[in-house]
């Protein structure tokens, strides 16, 4: 076989690099209408008419975005990886919508998980049921940290909303804490993936061993994987291991945060296998 001129040869890598690194996509700001107030979200499509499988994804208590940037990085980047599998991903603001800052360190959160995100969780759903590029029957739900919380809550039998629609397909929660729902004997309606480290001091994996277990038996499929050596924060890039010090809003007041580049690309797995299910 010939060889290609060296030149050419690094030409054409920088090409397919080029091309398999293809630039997210701006997203589309959207108004969703809910009982009390527009709820504002920003959306990810992949090309085309679909319909496109669908994940709600639910941002932790630092907040969605800033005034110059809507979407954080951490939830770009699995937008990302979500539109490389086909998925559309609808991410609702619900502090932004309601003209709030982080709430990590808030004293009095005007934003319950179980209470006000729950209700953006289903106008969010009703609204894409509407939206003729959506899969009806493979909407998922994905939540991070307090997101995550808050999925916990909306995947309780108690918190559908009669009707003939269909529900949503699955649901995976990051690091969610689970001290509240632990004891409350807590099941869920849709198949649920818990995905948090053994070494996370902001939540709690004990906790919500707890709450996967006593759900086994009187309850939809629940999981949990504990990553071992993890911290809270696991599946962020970049992130350098540290404790929380400081001020700083969007970051919850005590416990350690950081990268496991081994749990993370775990996680990326899981989470594609589980919404292909």
């Amino acid at each position: 076989m010939r060889l290609l001129p060296a030149a050419l040869s690094l030409t054409l890598l920088a090409a397919a690099c080029t091309a398999s690194a293809a630039p997210l996509p701006a997203p589309q700001a959207v108004d969703i209408p809910a009982a009390s107030l527009t709820l504002h979200a920003q959306l990810y499509k992949p090309e085309g008419l679909g319909p496109f499988p669908t994940v709600v994804a639910l941002h932790g208590c630092g907040g969605l975005g800033t005034p110059s940037e809507p979407v954080l990085p951490r939830y770009r980047d699995w937008a990302a990886e979500l539109l490389r599998s086909g998925h559309a991903v609808l991410l609702p603001d619900s502090y932004g919508s309601r003209e709030l800052g982080p709430q990590c360190r808030a004293k009095e959160r005007r934003v319950l998980a179980r209470r006000e995100r729950v209700a953006d969780v289903n106008a969010s759903r009703q609204w894409l049921l509407q939206q003729p590029w959506v899969a009806r029957d493979r909407i998922s739900l994905m939540g991070w940290a307090n997101g995550a919380s808050a999925l916990l809550w909306a995947v309780r039998p108690q918190s559908l909303s009669r009707g003939t629609d269909p529900d949503f397909r699955s649901a995976i929660a990051f690091y969610p804490d689970c001290r509240v729902s632990s004891g409350l004997g807590w099941s869920t309606r849709v198949p649920t993936l818990l995905l948090i480290g053994a070494k996370d001091d902001v939540s709690s994996p004990l906790a919500c061993r707890q709450v996967v277990e006593g759900a086994r038996g009187r309850s939809a499929l629940a999981r949990i994987i504990v990553y071992p050596g993890a911290a809270h924060d696991f599946d962020r890039a970049n992130l350098p291991l540290r404790a929380i010090a400081g001020s700083d809003t969007e970051l919850p007041e005590r416990g350690h945060i950081g990268t496991d580049a081994e749990a993370r690309k775990d996680a990326q797995e899981r989470v594609s296998e589980w919404l292909a299910r």
